[in-house]
């Protein structure tokens, strides 16, 4: 496995991922932003039912936002649907999905530009001059997972993939009474690269997609009795 010690930038370049921990993170992003973390953190409490899931679960809220990023900053488009081909997700893909909106007040939060301001930087500096686009298509992801009983949850029902993106970021948010949930990567030949667990509120992934698939195993309740629930931000960024 990578050492996580390493600067993600280092790690991407040479081997296509980075886990990246809370201490790393909290870094990269500032500690002014971080200030107004549990409002942010609050915000997966409001999420909508996914209904678009193929395998009939009821088991995964999101919501749903879409930028543009460039050098003037971030500029939300009007709300618009997610799609991904049948080669990107072939459990969900081939359909627009609408999934309820990012809220206002999250898409504009501290946190969450700390979090847009330092992928932009570092998915730049990573991808060659001539590549760079003036604008960046970036698609914002919040998701709660939640088990229940004896019934696991699947952070990624559509199994090992990739995306379909440039880059990709799984920012951990909250893990609640749950067991599992490794993230595991792997190379074009789905061989397996390395794994490691988001366990603490701030621990990330970072991928890139044209280069790795990613996965994650299925989650359950430590305790059926109790509520449960793995909140994750997954941030994208694409080449217009």
């Amino acid at each position: 496995m990578a050492d996580p010690a390493a600067a993600p930038e280092q790690l991407l370049a040479a081997d296509g991922y980075a886990f990246v921990p809370a201490l790393r993170m909290r870094a990269l992003l500032g500690a002014a932003a971080l200030e107004r973390w549990d409002g942010f953190a609050s915000s997966w409490d409001h999420l909508g039912i996914d209904r678009y899931m193929a395998d009939g679960g009821r088991y995964r809220r999101r919501r749903h936002a879409v930028f543009a990023a460039g050098a003037a900053g971030f500029e939300r488009k009007p709300h618009q649907p997610h799609y991904q081909s049948r080669d990107h997700n072939a459990l969900n893909g081939g359909i627009e999905r609408w999934f309820t909106p990012v809220e206002d007040q999250v898409a504009t939060h501290p946190v969450l530009l700390a979090i847009l301001s330092a992928c932009r930087s570092l998915f730049e500096e990573l991808t060659p001059p001539g590549a760079r686009p003036d604008t960046w298509h970036v698609e914002l992801h919040q998701f709660r997972i939640e088990p229940s009983g004896n019934e696991d949850g699947h952070p990624t029902p559509e199994g090992l993939h990739r995306d379909g993106v440039d880059w990709v970021l799984v920012l951990l948010v909250a893990r609640e009474n749950i067991a599992s949930g490794v993230t595991s990567i792997h190379d074009a030949q789905r061989r397996l690269l390395g794994s490691f667990t988001l366990e603490q509120p701030l621990d990330a992934a970072l991928v890139d997609d044209g280069r790795v698939y990613h996965g994650v195993t299925a989650i359950r309740p430590l305790d059926p009795a109790l509520p449960a629930h793995r909140d994750v931000l997954v941030v994208t960024f694409r080449r217009q």
